[in-house]
């Protein structure tokens, strides 16, 4: 199996082509989590798996409304979460979570007690259905006799909190984010025993992200290596393993061969750089294309949003945002076809589509 195999198959595991997602929570549920540090970034990364002609807009909507929630949860860093699934998710890696948070915390000299009253200070500022942003969480932590000068304690306090489902983020005011109470935003549900969570969150992992190796979920849930091949040996027939150059890949049962009329011709792609179908692995060689340059790292390369060709990553694009337009700048590490320019130019036309604004598309070449 090659790296563009690899590549194909996982392209439409994750819905990027084939049949599209009716709605921002069918993708978010999906991918179990979806990384969301980038907001704009993400809600993009999101329109692409469903029906074009959505809007920026249209997609922050779902989040104001509760519809698709934002937290720490993986890892930790910031995810989309279907309402349904916030709870068992952050249930299973939270505590994982808070022991990669433990040593940020200690350096911040940020005691237990510390910990828990700057989170209970926060619980009882939102109580009553009131969101309050990341401003007034430092007033909240400053008000319960904490330090919070430094901005990372109010961030790691805050962090804590979601992870534990005590908060989340809630509608925007502006262009800011809030936080409201887990309880007030997010309807309740029946709470899942850890195998049957962990069980679950593996499948929804190697389904949208398949193939897939096991150090790569590792990596994106923040669960160990023995928690994720636990969950492979609970998920019995819904997953399949493949042995590729010594390493052990695992997909959905029947996902490692896409059909190929699944694959237009030409494909190019821009991808938000935290995208689930590049960010989400500890491996990242299946897509990168096999002649890019030595010299280009991928710390590099994922510095910037991707451009992504027939699946494999060829170069990068950045967004700038002026009066009026929005500028598409396109660095290309390989050269492309004619047709493949093409494609480019349409894909960056989709983009201004989705940001309601005319695209300048500018090419360079690294």
């Amino acid at each position: 199996m090659t790296n563009r195999a690899i590549a194909h198959a996982r392209l439409r595991n994750s819905r990027l082509v084939g049949p599209p997602l009716a709605s921002p929570q069918d993708v978010v549920r999906w991918f179990g989590a979806v990384q969301s540090q980038d907001v704009p970034g993400a809600l993009w990364g999101i329109a692409q798996r469903m029906p074009p002609g959505l809007t920026f807009d249209e997609l922050g909507a779902a989040m104001d409304d509760g519809r698709i929630v934002r937290t720490h949860g993986p890892r930790p860093t910031w995810h989309f979460l279907h309402p349904a699934d916030l709870r068992w998710i952050l249930s299973l890696v939270g505590p994982r979570v808070e022991q990669t948070m433990a040593g940020m915390v200690r350096r911040l000299g940020i005691s237990p007690d510390a910990m828990a009253r700057g989170q209970a200070a926060m619980v009882g500022a939102m109580a009553g259905g009131l969101d309050l942003t990341r401003d007034q969480l430092r007033d909240v932590v400053a008000s319960a006799g904490i330090d919070s000068s430094e901005p990372l304690v109010t961030s790691m306090i805050g962090m804590a909190a979601e992870v534990r489902a005590a908060i989340c983020n809630g509608p925007r005011r502006g262009k800011q984010a809030t936080f409201v109470l887990v309880d007030d935003w997010v309807p309740a549900a029946a709470p899942l025993a850890r195998d049957d969570a962990l069980r679950e969150l593996t499948i929804r992992y190697f389904r949208s992200h398949g193939p897939a190796l096991a150090n790569d979920m590792a990596w994106w849930s923040g669960l160990t290596v023995g928690d994720v091949r636990r969950g492979i040996e609970l998920t019995g027939s819904a997953l399949e393993g493949r042995r590729v150059d010594g390493k052990e890949y695992w997909a959905a049962a029947g996902a490692f061969d896409p059909e190929p009329e699944l694959i237009p011709e030409p494909l190019v792609q821009l991808l938000p750089n935290y995208d689930e179908y590049l960010g989400s692995y500890r491996d990242y060689a299946p897509i990168f294309d096999e002649a890019l340059p030595r010299a280009r790292t991928v710390a590099d390369v994922l510095g910037t949003h991707l451009v992504v060709r027939d699946g494999l990553v060829v170069g990068g694009w950045r967004r700038s945002l002026g009066a009026g337009r929005v500028t598409v700048t396109a660095t290309l590490l390989l050269p492309l076809t004619s047709a493949e320019l093409e494609a480019l130019g349409a894909a960056a036309a989709a983009y201004g589509r989705f940001v309601e604004l005319p695209v300048d598309l500018r090419i360079m070449t690294g």
